[in-house]
C-alpha cells in the first residue's frame, strides 16, 4: 500500500512537471515586427495558370487631412490621384460609385460620433448603400475603449457607437496599430475589390483561383 502512495506521488510529480512545459494560451506573448509588404496582394489564377489582371487607378480624397501615403504601394496600382470625391476618403478609378473607405484617426473618431455626430451619421448611412464600404480607425482598439486625456467623452460610447454602425447599418470597421499598417491594409483592400469586380466582369466567377477564395 505504501509503495502505491509512493509511485502514485512520483507519477504526479511528472504530470505537473510536464504541464509546465506547456504555457497556457492566455499566457503567450507577441512581438509586434511586421514583416514587408507583398509583391503583390494576391493573383488570380484558372486552371493553375496565371491571368493577366490590370492594376488599377487609386484614388485619394483631395480634401483628406494627413492622408495615407501610397507610394509603397506604386507596384500594385496603375497609378494614384488626388481628387475630389463624392464620398469617402479613398476609393478606385471606375469604382467610385461602389467602393468607398473612411478613415478616422482616434481624436477625429470621437469628435465625429460626438460633436459631430449627426453628419457622421449622414455619411454612414450614404456608405451603407455601397457594396463596397469600410471604415478604417488608425488606433487600437485596447486604445479607443480606453480614457481619453482632455475630454471626458465616455470611451463605451464610442465603442457602442461602431457596434451599432456595424450592426444597423452594416457598414464593417477596422482598426489599425499603425499608420503605415493602415496604408497596406487599405491598399490590398481596394486592390482586391478592383481584382474581384474585373473578374465578376469579365465571366471569370467571383473567386481567385479554383476552390478557393
Amino acid at each position: 500500500m505504501v509503495w502505491k502512495m509512493a509511485a502514485r506521488k512520483i507519477k504526479d510529480r511528472l504530470l505537473r512537471r510536464r504541464r509546465a512545459l506547456i504555457t497556457s494560451p492566455l499566457e503567450w506573448q507577441m512581438t509586434a515586427a511586421p514583416v514587408q509588404h507583398p509583391v503583390i496582394p494576391v493573383m488570380a489564377e484558372r486552371g493553375g495558370t496565371q491571368l493577366q489582371t490590370p492594376r488599377p487607378t487609386l484614388l485619394v480624397d483631395s480634401r483628406e487631412q494627413n492622408p495615407f501615403n501610397f507610394s509603397r504601394f506604386q507596384g500594385w496600382f496603375a497609378g494614384i490621384e488626388k481628387k475630389a470625391l463624392q464620398l469617402g476618403d479613398y476609393s478606385i478609378a471606375g469604382l467610385e460609385d461602389i467602393c468607398v473607405v473612411e478613415r478616422k484617426d482616434l481624436s477625429d473618431l470621437i469628435h465625429s460620433c460626438t460633436t459631430e455626430r449627426i453628419a457622421f451619421v449622414k455619411r454612414l448611412k450614404l456608405m451603407a448603400a455601397y457594396p463596397h464600404r469600410l471604415l478604417v480607425v488608425t488606433s487600437t482598439l485596447s486604445q479607443m475603449k480606453s480614457p481619453y486625456a482632455h475630454t471626458n467623452v465616455d470611451p463605451n460610447r464610442t465603442m457602442q457607437f461602431l457596434v451599432a454602425t456595424l450592426a444597423g447599418l452594416q457598414v464593417p470597421f477596422l482598426f489599425s496599430e499603425t499608420h503605415e499598417l493602415g496604408e497596406e491594409l487599405v491598399a490590398s483592400y481596394l486592390y482586391q475589390v478592383h481584382l474581384y469586380h474585373w473578374l465578376e466582369s469579365h465571366d471569370y466567377g467571383r473567386f481567385l483561383s479554383d476552390n478557393d477564395l
